[in-house]
């Protein structure tokens, strides 16, 4: 295993304040040991993928890992139909829904340094803001209420080849003002509304973009280095060679909703989330005690193995093994991040079709210990 050390530095000013070159970060992406176990595992992986991608069309990239170590990864497929660019493991799809954990670890980063604090309302750092009683920790675990901007943007917002950006939402929250889907902290209700917003809230917080708050602070210091978040009003273009199809080679819109981020956004590979992954078994980029809040469920209401945390779903039947996950969907792309945290396995899989993408968190799992009389379960 290779260690990385670095000279501690003394932070600059402004932006590169952010920058956490200094983190003793030991882990470099390795390949498991064969033993016959590990074999039979690999054998019924491999079968199960080899099918979805032979049969249903499924088109992506996969990885399986126990500790760090990768017991199977494959790129299967095209980044791109038309120009038949194969996939790679260090492709970068875009997240769709998997950046909201990302977006949390920015957050929580910044209530570790004492900047911001769960307890904090929007009106603290957007005055105006017409939601009152909604604090930082509903926006993480959506009980905040508020209605989807996404639904509110398609009815008002004027000129649709102008990209709506973070602080564009904002405004128009401010403008037409929606009715509110409940009351603050009444119930769960998942809206991409509070992850938009609590990227917006990371910008007037650091006095950097949120694309750079999470290049320095997440990106850079764990050498995801095939990790971005895609800022649409910079070009009308999207630079990510892994596009995302809706049907097979029908490409999907590069839509006016995809100038907002954290609710979506960040475009990454499987080794940079098994990176990420194994960084929050290091205490980075959030310690443990952070880590521990992020994990523990939030609702009362939901059941403990379908609860969320502060960014995160959780499964938690089992104490031995939680279970922390998220899964996306977003124009073309699925994709489904989980992490068995008493087992030590990670499940990463990323598609940019939607043809065989659909995957269960518990059909992922079982595919560790299927016994031999379910092995034709997915033929």
């Amino acid at each position: 295993m290779l260690i990385v050390s670095c000279k501690p530095a003394t932070a600059p000013a402004g932006g590169d304040a952010y920058r956490l070159d200094s983190l003793p970060l030991t882990y470099q992406p390795h390949s498991a040991v064969l033993t016959p176990a590990r074999e039979a595992q690999i054998s019924r992986i491999r079968r199960y993928f080899n099918r979805r991608h032979r049969n249903q069309g499924f088109n992506g990239t996969v990885l399986f890992a126990e500790h760090g170590e990768i017991i199977f990864s494959k790129a299967y497929g095209f980044a791109n139909f038309r120009t038949r660019d194969t996939l790679t493991l260090e492709s970068a799809f875009q997240l769709a829904s998997v950046s909201k954990p990302i977006t949390s670890l920015a957050v929580l980063s910044l209530v570790e340094e004492g900047k911001l604090s769960l307890e904090d309302t929007i009106q603290k750092f957007i005055p105006d803001f017409p939601y009152h009683g909604i604090s930082i920790r509903m926006l993480l675990s959506h009980r905040s209420g508020l209605p989807n901007y996404m639904y509110l943007a398609d009815k008002v917002w004027p000129d649709r080849q102008i990209p709506l950006t973070n602080r564009d939402m904002v405004n128009i929250l401010i403008k037409y003002h929606p009715e509110r889907y409940y009351p603050p902290n009444h119930r769960y209700n998942y809206s991409n509304t509070n992850y938009a917003l609590l990227a917006y809230l990371v910008e007037q917080v650091s006095g950097i973009s949120f694309a750079e708050f999470v290049r320095l602070r997440i990106f850079k210091p764990l050498r995801m280095n095939n990790s971005s978040i895609y800022v649409k009003t910079g070009s009308l273009k999207n630079p990510q060679p892994v596009k995302g199809y809706i049907s097979y080679r029908r490409e999907a819109d590069d839509t006016y909703l995809n100038g907002v981020v954290g609710d979506k956004g960040v475009y990454t590979s499987v080794i940079d989330l098994l990176r990420l992954d194994q960084a929050l078994y290091e205490g980075q980029p959030i310690s443990f005690r952070m880590q521990k809040k992020a994990f523990t469920p939030q609702h009362k209401d939901l059941r403990i193995w379908d609860n969320y945390g502060l960014g995160w779903r959780l499964n938690l039947q089992d104490p031995h093994n939680p279970v922390i996950y998220h899964s996306g969907w977003w124009k073309g792309f699925r994709t489904c991040f989980i992490r068995e945290t008493g087992t030590g396995r990670t499940m990463i899989i990323l598609s940019n079709t939607l043809r065989g993408s659909r995957f269960g968190v518990q059909e992922l799992r079982n595919l560790w210990d299927l016994p031999a009389s379910r092995k034709n379960l997915s033929e």
